[in-house]
């Protein structure tokens, strides 16, 4: 996964691209400062926080709301097998009041077992369903999931429908643009989720075989939203307010969803949120607001998962420390703590040096 980019500078004037950008005195710039409508639900933000495996659980999305009160926030990713049949529904569906809007993504290849799951994660308090069909990992599109629904729209229909007619709240997709460069199917697989009921769409501008490299193709976004009524939601290299400015001049998109932009850095979300309402860049945070970050979200993982929550951490720190003179060596350091107060005293140590 990437790390921290570094963030706009801090300036009173808008810097460019954000100066120069069609967004600043256009119709696109006042319908992305009204509210998202995704069917029935009404969403007061068009930036929306991704689902990220092993990243956005209830501790990450607490801090990402601090900052962007308004946007929709996603669990991490759940199989329905573990929600179908079970007593007692797995952690990654924990959600509580505070986190509205909140959606919960699920993912399998049986239209039956996500139609339950759907239920489960209604009950649970889910304002949408997102169903994953963009995942690239081989354990889930080996099992039929994530991409490789790409493969097998009539599929990937089945389970829109059958999730829509088990649910009252709005269904949602999130894809990619194909399987390769040779196989780029979006175009027909996002007018099937659509007619199948989906009342939106995420589209990650990767192929499968892109995985997480090179870079996101935003031109099918653009001929994605051209052929779809739905709203469609751009994804991939969403990494400053700059870059989702560009990508939404050059999309027309309804709205961005952050990704890996993101890690160690749960402040991006309301930063671009913040300047599609009002046209004034907010400042970044800085390093030690950063640190500081890391600290509280150190003390939240262990607190909500204990010793898990700290091997969960490592990777969190090791994102935080990054963009200032010796976030190397602290990287290296806290991608071996082992207590709360072995990562509280380095972080502390990187603060007073700042």
């Amino acid at each position: 996964m990437a790390v921290f980019t570094e963030p706009l500078p801090s300036e009173s004037s808008i810097p460019e691209p954000l100066r120069s950008s069609p967004l600043q005195a256009s119709p696109l710039r006042s319908r992305l400062s009204t509210p998202l409508q995704i069917g029935s639900l009404t969403v007061h933000s068009r930036v929306l926080q991704s689902p990220l495996s092993g990243v956005t659980d209830l501790v990450f999305r607490r801090l990402v709301r601090r900052f962007a009160p308004e946007s929709m926030l996603y669990t991490e990713m759940v199989h329905a097998s573990q929600v179908c049949h079970v007593k007692t529904l797995p952690k990654l569906m924990e959600i509580d009041a505070q986190e509205r809007p909140i959606s919960i993504q699920l993912f399998d290849c049986r239209p039956d077992f996500l139609a339950e799951a759907a239920r489960r994660a209604v009950a649970e308090g889910a304002d949408t369903v997102d169903i994953n069909m963009g995942c690239p990992v081989n354990k889930i599109t080996k099992k039929g999931g994530g991409s490789s629904l790409l493969r097998d729209p009539k599929t990937a229909e089945a389970i829109v429908r059958a999730v829509v007619q088990a649910v009252s709240v709005p269904v949602t997709v999130k894809t990619r643009i194909g399987w390769d460069d040779d196989e780029i199917t979006i175009l027909d697989f996002a007018q099937r989720m659509q007619a199948a009921g989906a009342q939106m769409i995420t589209v990650h501008a990767r192929t499968r075989a892109q995985g997480y490299t090179g870079a996101a193709q935003w031109d099918w976004i653009t001929r994605v939203k051209e052929v779809l009524t739905i709203p469609v939601i751009a994804n991939g290299d969403i990494n400053s307010v700059a870059a989702a400015v560009q990508c939404l001049a050059q999309t027309g998109a309804d709205g961005v969803m952050c990704s890996r932009g993101t890690l160690g850095y749960p402040f991006l979300v309301g930063e671009i949120d913040a300047f599609l309402k009002t046209g004034k860049l907010r400042p970044a945070a800085t390093i030690q607001e950063r640190l500081d970050c890391a600290k509280e979200h150190l003390q939240a993982l262990y607190a909500y998962k204990g010793d898990r929550g700290i091997q969960q951490a490592r990777k969190h720190m090791a994102w935080y420390a990054t963009g200032f003179p010796g976030a190397a060596e602290l990287r290296n350091q806290l991608c071996l703590i082992q207590t709360v107060e072995d990562g509280l005293r380095l972080l502390d140590r990187a603060i007073a040096q700042l």
